[in-house]
């Protein structure tokens, strides 16, 4: 049986480098999950690659049909915006296992909508949870904004405090995430998750 392995963690915890190192890892054969946002496009983002990128309206139709897997929506400093993965034909589990950056929301909502186990009792949904110093954090969300042509400091630090409240260690438990990978080394840290998937994936080897 296949997985969907939840990729989550504060932002700029390093999420994103990490899931590109795991989807071009050859051995896992994970493949990749491209999301919905109605947020603007950012400088460098394209339709389809790092989101698609849609209306309301076209959210809102989505959601009526029952087409919507799990939904998030944030009260920015731009107005709200959603992001959310629908059920559009990407995911097939009878072909493929897929690694998904989320949220602990849409790593729960996932896990209601895929509610499966495999043949060792291995939940179909699977979280990977990031983790790093805030302060690091930080450091890192502010050089990011620096290196763009209009940086979004009033974003970055509405980010930076809600995911305190979106990551406490109180929701942490309650969604039942028990390990964390730390990400103060990132080869390391890569090493360390790619094993973790490898044994679920493959259990006997």
């Amino acid at each position: 049986m296949n997985h969907i392995f939840c990729l989550t963690g504060k932002s700029a915890s390093g999420k994103d480098t990490i899931y590109q190192r795991l989807l071009k890892d050859h051995e896992l054969g994970l493949k990749r999950i491209v999301p919905y946002t109605t947020r603007p496009m950012r400088e460098g983002e394209q339709n389809g690659r790092e989101y698609y990128f849609e209306s309301v309206q076209q959210f809102e139709e989505a959601r009526q049909k029952g087409r919507i897997i799990e939904a998030r929506e944030y009260a920015t400093y731009y107005g709200p915006w959603h992001y959310y993965t629908k059920d559009d034909g990407q995911i097939d589990l009878e072909k493929a296992s897929f690694l998904v950056p989320s949220t602990l929301e849409s790593y729960s909502n996932m896990r209601s909508f895929f509610d499966g186990r495999d043949e060792e009792g291995i939940p179909t949904v699977l979280p990977v949870y990031i983790d790093l110093d805030d302060g690091i954090r930080l450091q890192r969300a502010l050089n990011r904004e620096l290196e763009g042509d209009h940086p979004r400091y009033e974003e970055m630090c509405r980010r930076f405090l809600s995911d305190q409240i979106d990551f406490s260690d109180e929701k942490i438990r309650e969604a039942g995430i028990t390990r964390r990978f730390i990400n103060d080394d990132l080869d390391r840290c890569t090493r360390e998750i790619r094993e973790y998937i490898l044994g679920i994936l493959h259990p006997c080897e």
